[in-house]
């Protein structure tokens, strides 16, 4: 059966979620650990307020652009297989699966196990469960899978009301250090006042080198708002709401993430932005004292917990849309009609994430530096995805576009062109690392080869194609 008509019946994915579902779910999803870290950064590599604040305002603009193009690829082609699907239609079967492998082994599960160690860490700190470091954020990262994997076992609605209530406290957070600032700026902190601020200006340009690397972590804590693809054909009327969606979205992020910004800008000053190793915490130690660092402690572990939930959701669809096309992995593409999911994809994943926590666990920081090294290959899908709005507009061009992208070619032009820096960027930094004693740029080239003896192993029986179109 096509999933265009299980989607009207009862043996496929159905419409489920609502616009405010969408909205808190890519807002969760992309705003993570990244805020509390990236804005030192920024602030060391642009050297002045006004280039600084330009950089997170770019941040926003290129998102939007990108947003604007997924907007004509999940309402022309709307899928549980999100960049799946349009990789698949635009380029065939094997490099889709390629990604799929390259999502399931490394991107997604170890973006569950990752945020899950960053959780641990941080709730380690408020409350220690083992007097090894180690041992107790490994066992609050494996606690959190878990009590997340029974959550979104129970159904869409289920994980998405999660996903609604965790979204709703982060924000809550952010706008929680936001108000510290102007708790400081009132006089009323009880620690010493915030050093004065900077005249707002621009200053000398930090050079093409700097606001690139800028941009590199701007765009970084912007990651994730592609994943409204994997929600597409599960949005109620999602021809019209999806760029509702990604629009809302990402205005509301910009918007968050410069109110932080200017609130670490406005307690610490730009050069305390630059040295502070822990710019959250630091922030808040001058609002509230020692308090302040055990709330920004909860805030990060509950920023992990939203993304942690979003990305189970959404991370486990692109599994389910491989197993439709590839016969060996069929019971992949088992879905749970009553709970509205993939039931035995999201199984598999989360046992995956919780097996990469074990890895996590005994290699320490290896771990997390593999997850790092294979930014390239997520990169690397990412430019395809977008150039694939040129090929299906192409190859396809009697195809229904409820939403054309706006400005054609310049602003796709723009987001690819895009893609492509932070492609070159990340294999840079990735080349220029070891790890275990191997050029940590070859890591991405181990898991497209892995996948690729995988596929030909699949290949040996011919396939059936399910298609994930519901047109």
């Amino acid at each position: 059966m096509r999933e265009s008509d299980a989607r009207s019946s009862s043996d496929g994915p159905r419409e489920l979620l609502t616009l405010r579902h969408a909205v808190l779910l890519i807002v969760g999803v992309v705003i993570g650990a990244g805020i509390f870290k990236a804005p030192s950064l920024v602030a060391q590599m642009t050297g002045s307020p006004g280039w600084m604040f330009t950089a997170w305002v770019l941040g926003g603009v290129v998102s939007l652009i990108g947003a604007l193009c997924y907007a004509e690829l999940t309402t022309s082609y709307p899928s549980v297989g999100g960049d799946y699907h349009f990789l698949h239609r635009a380029y065939g079967r094997k490099v889709s699966f390629l990604f799929a492998w390259a999502r399931f082994s490394v991107i997604t599960t170890g973006s569950i196990a990752l945020l899950a160690f960053v959780f641990g860490d941080y709730m380690q700190q408020v409350v220690p469960l083992a007097g090894d470091t180690a041992t107790g954020s490994a066992l609050y990262a494996a606690a959190v899978i878990a009590v997340l994997w029974w959550i979104n076992a129970r159904g869409l609605l289920a994980g998405a009301s999660a996903q609604s209530w965790l979204t709703a406290l982060e924000i809550g957070g952010l706008l929680l250090v936001f108000a510290a600032a102007l708790w400081v700026l009132g006089g009323l902190a009880p620690q010493a006042s915030a050093p004065a601020a900077a005249a707002w200006s621009f200053g000398a340009a930090p050079g093409w080198g700097g606001f690139g690397l800028a941009m590199v972590f701007v765009l970084l804590a912007f990651g994730g708002w592609n994943e409204a693809s994997y929600i597409s054909a599960e949005l109620k009327d999602s021809r019209r709401s999806m760029v509702k969606v990604l629009v809302v979205s990402i205005i509301t992020i910009t918007v968050l993430y410069l109110m932080v910004t200017w609130a670490y800008w406005r307690v610490l000053g730009l050069s305390g932005m630059g040295k502070s190793e822990a710019v959250a915490a630091d922030a808040m130690r001058v609002a509230f004292g020692a308090t302040g660092e055990t709330v920004i402690s909860i805030l990060v572990a509950i920023a992990a917990l939203s993304s942690i939930n979003a990305t189970m959701i959404v991370g486990a669809r692109t599994s389910y849309a491989a197993g439709c096309d590839w016969p060996p992995l069929r019971r992949l593409a088992y879905w749970d009609t009553g709970r509205g999911s993939p039931a035995v994809a999201l199984t598999v994943q989360n046992a995956a994430a919780l097996l990469l926590v074990l890895v996590g666990f005994w290699s320490g920081n290896g771990f997390r530096s593999m997850v790092e090294f294979t930014a390239p290959v997520f990169w690397l899908f990412f430019l395809l995805a977008g150039l694939s709005l040129f090929v299906l507009r192409w190859r396809e061009p009697r195809t229904s576009r409820p939403f054309s992208v706006p400005l054609y070619p310049v602003l796709p032009v723009i987001f690819c062109l895009t893609c492509g820096y932070m492609l070159w960027s990340s294999l840079s930094y990735a080349s220029s690392q070891q790890l275990a004693g191997l050029n940590a740029g070859w890591i991405g080239v181990l898991v497209l080869l892995s996948g690729a003896v995988l596929m030909v192993l699949l290949e040996a029986r011919r396939p059936v194609r399910v298609s994930t179109d519901v047109n």
